[in-house]
């Protein structure tokens, strides 16, 4: 017996009739995730009207109205509102006097959205508007800098994990330290509180100061010797200080100058030596001025003994250093009146 079989009974069942409904959310799916929430704003831009147009002009409504329609405020509304504004304005969009209810446009990408829309109340608050200024001088959307104002902690991330964030925020925070007394304060605190930090800023702080004693030589020609004296460096000496300060500007930005600055500073404090010794007279001159900067040292400490009371905690070991240092004195007077003659004369 041959068993024949019928083909319509071993193919599979026929797919029931694809849904309106079904196919209309799945094009809108499709549309959302390509456009994200710029659909909604294009909602918005072609029924809301403009402001300044009148009821009569145009079939569109308030934005009061539209949010009564949708069952939702007029601040969420006004915010999908001046998104689009704000991209028309870039020409990503059609102004809204281009667009009539129902129109539809081709979108920008969900991912520059963010760029146009701000969704927080804080953006309008004194902070916000302080913020969207300062990104708008910075030639950046106000948007970008709201979202990281209102998420510290991943403001705080990224500086921990990549470099080039952390030197961003240094650049900003020493930009407005400059202007907040009381930043400043807070941050000295941390810094002495912190001793890594102290260390680092005292290391700095001596190359800083080295590198302003090589610059003092090269930009105004004089030097300070020893003693204390200021006079006009040599040509060669100058030059040498310029030589150095260029190596040191020529450096890249956040490279250690402390190295360099040693070296410098230690070539010039041994110039300046050298000058002083090759000088006859500003030899003698020096060694004059070394003496009496030395004797005005120990007058002002001698002057500085008071006697009033001595008989309370007066000791014979007092008296022997007073004898030693009249002594010295006198050995010092007799030294220089046996020269009979000016110092200077040597």
């Amino acid at each position: 017996m041959t068993l024949v079989i019928d083909p319509s009974e071993t193919s599979a069942p026929a797919a029931p009739p694809l849904s309106d409904l079904v196919a209309r959310d799945a094009r809108a799916f499709g549309g959302y995730a390509r456009a994200g929430s710029w659909a909604f704003a294009l909602l918005v831009a072609r029924s809301v009207r403009p402001g300044g147009q009148a009821a009569a002009e145009t079939p569109k409504v308030s934005a009061k109205e539209f949010a009564q329609l949708a069952d939702c405020s007029p601040e969420r509304v006004m915010r999908y509102y001046k998104a689009w504004d704000r991209a028309a304005d870039d020409g990503m969009v059609p102004h809204f006097e281009a667009l009539q209810p129902g129109q539809d446009v081709e979108l920008p990408d969900a991912d520059v959205w963010l760029s146009y829309y701000v969704s927080r109340n804080s953006a309008t608050s004194e902070r916000g508007t302080a913020i969207a200024e300062a990104a708008e001088a910075e030639g950046i959307r106000p948007t970008k800098a709201l979202e990281v104002a209102e998420n510290p902690t991943a403001l705080r991330a990224a500086i921990l994990a990549d470099p080039s964030t952390a030197r961003a925020a240094r650049a900003a925070l020493l930009d407005r330290v400059r202007e907040d007394p009381e930043l400043q304060a807070e941050l000295a605190r941390d810094v002495v509180r912190t001793d890594d930090l102290k260390k680092a800023v005292a290391t700095e702080s001596r190359s800083a100061d080295r590198i302003g004693y090589v610059r003092q030589i090269a930009e105004s020609g004089q030097i300070r010797t020893p003693a204390g004296q200021t006079v006009d460096a040599p040509v060669e000496l100058r030059e040498e200080a310029e030589r150095h300060l260029s190596l040191i500007d020529e450096l890249e930005d956040g490279e250690d100058t402390g190295g360099w600055a040693a070296e410098a500073y230690d070539t010039m404090k041994s110039l300046v030596v050298e000058t002083v010794e090759a000088d006859p007279e500003l030899r003698v001159q020096e060694r004059r001025t070394k003496f009496y900067s030395s004797l005005q040292k120990a007058t002002k400490a001698f002057e500085e003994l008071t006697f009033d009371d001595a008989q309370d905690f007066y000791e014979d070991d007092m008296v022997e250093r007073l004898e030693e240092l009249q002594q010295a004195i006198g050995g010092c007077l007799a030294a220089l009146r046996g020269t009979g003659r000016n110092p200077s004369q040597e």
